[in-house]
């Protein structure tokens, strides 16, 4: 697939699914944007592996994109350089793994303002840009968590992740023609967030996936990259599955 001439931001790049996204539209073509808000060493590391290997513009970005003020500021970085914005990769999420009886009211709003208001910041203000260009792709990562797929271990992060497929079709709605709007919803996947699982709990898990296996992150980056691209050109307000096939 051919992203030469495009801008693509994806956020959350610094590690896991963002780093393996940002790497592949780099191997693409695409001139491309490295959000991230606390890794900055290894946001650094990215930029300089994708300079190394490819011939392709980079800038990478510092913002807590639950702040409007910081999403607004990244955006007119981003603009200054660039001058447009052809595909947004809302990755950047948290998950905080406590049992159900130490959730609180104040952690449970903070994946929220991150996974969901984040997500809806980041797709008002570029969305807003990409309309005004007649053109654009958002991609958001939601999770099988936000549907059907339950822990009570995790219930803010799968509530969070609900919204963000509800989000998904809303968007959809609001930037036709021109923005199409689709969210990908990985299973298990071979993650920083996800390695310091208890190894029986993971071969537990395992177990109920069809193939045997979490995801690597370049396996969901594959699909992500296919959604930004023309052959994916009559796919809008959907949800994808990449969960190697769930026993539910």
């Amino acid at each position: 697939m051919d992203f030469h001439g495009k801008v693509v931001w994806v956020t959350g790049a610094s590690s896991g699914i963002g780093e393996a996204t940002v790497k592949e539209f780099a191997s693409c073509g695409a001139d491309v944007v490295i959000h991230y808000c606390h890794h900055q060493e290894a946001a650094i590391n990215i930029e300089k592996f994708i300079q190394s290997h490819y011939h392709v513009d980079t800038l990478l970005v510092q913002g807590d994109i639950s702040n409007e003020e910081d999403v607004k500021r990244m955006l007119n970085t981003v603009l200054d350089k660039f001058g447009q914005i052809d595909v947004l990769v809302n990755n950047a999420g948290i998950a905080i793994d406590t049992t159900f009886e130490d959730k609180t009211v104040d952690n449970f709003r903070h994946t929220l303002d991150v996974n969901l208001i984040g997500t809806f910041l980041m797709a008002k203000y570029v969305g807003d840009v990409m309309c005004k260009q007649k053109m654009g792709r958002i991609i958001n990562i939601a999770s099988t968590n936000g549907i059907d797929t339950v822990y009570p271990e995790s219930i803010d992060y799968d509530a969070s992740k609900a919204g963000v497929i509800s989000l998904t079709k809303n968007l959809a709605i609001q930037y036709a023609p021109y923005v199409l709007v689709n969210t990908v919803a990985p299973g298990w996947v071979n993650t920083p967030m996800n390695q310091e699982l208890d190894p029986e709990m993971i071969r537990d898990e395992e177990k109920k996936i069809m193939v045997g296996r979490f995801a690597s992150s370049e396996e969901i980056a594959h699909v992500v990259v296919f959604l930004a691209s023309d052959q994916a050109s009559y796919i809008n307000a959907s949800v994808i599955r990449v969960d190697g096939g769930f026993y539910v």
